[in-house]
């Protein structure tokens, strides 16, 4: 497929870019600033320059490179501090893939919002609630946007090897961390099931779930 890539620059993104030229996906990447360029550029990835907060820009890039999906990590603060991304970013992304006639959308949230807010103790809550509330209506805009979506909210990222034990839940309760190249590859997954399609999915490493409840896995 052809991929319009937000959020390559660090991260999850980063490793997602790489997983999906591995899969040998066209990867077209939305970058802010040069920090990444040369990088993505050396994986063979076309780079395209402008800010997710800026809506015809992303109508402008996403129309010039019609891609089959478009697929999201981006969230928060921007340099000068003023406005999240995380939901304004994603809506703007959202239209526009909608106004480039995309057929997918794959979105990386977060366990914590919408109805998963239960998996989190009061006190993370307490600390996380601005920011999952705006990940929670950047969800809420791509459910009611006519595109087939997969929404994926990963545990606590954490920067280690995948142990190829990550896997998806449907189960709003389940929650651990994860490590980004995990969640990255179940992303990749996602991409080319048609069992993904319009599903909303909580992401954790099984050797590091919080609690030994038990849950049922999605087999994609």
């Amino acid at each position: 497929m052809k991929v319009f890539l937000a959020g390559a620059s660090r991260g999850v993104g980063r490793e997602l870019a790489q997983k999906l030229v591995a899969a040998d996906h066209q990867v077209v990447a939305l970058l802010r600033s040069d920090q990444a360029e040369a990088a993505l550029m050396a994986m063979g990835i076309t780079v395209v320059k402008g800010d997710a907060l800026e809506a015809a820009k992303m109508v402008q890039l996403i129309a010039e490179h019609s891609p089959d999906a478009v697929m999201s990590t981006i969230g928060g603060l921007p340099e000068d501090g003023t406005v999240r991304a995380d939901f304004v970013g994603n809506q703007n992304l959202i239209d526009a893939a909608i106004a480039a006639n995309a057929k997918r959308f794959i979105l990386i949230s977060s366990i914590g919002s919408g109805n998963s807010a239960q998996a989190l103790p009061d006190n993370v809550l307490e600390v996380l609630g601005p920011v999952l509330k705006e990940k929670a209506q950047a969800e809420a805009h791509l459910v009611n946007s006519g595109l087939v979506y997969t929404i994926i909210r990963p545990g606590g990222l954490v920067s280690e090897s995948a142990t190829g034990q990550e896997v998806l839940t449907e189960d709003p309760t389940v929650a651990g961390s994860i490590p980004r190249a995990a969640v990255a590859a179940l992303a990749v997954r996602c991409l080319g099931s048609d069992r993904a399609h319009n599903k909303i999915f909580s992401a954790i490493d099984l050797p590091k779930q919080r609690s030994e409840q038990k849950f049922e896995v999605v087999n994609l």
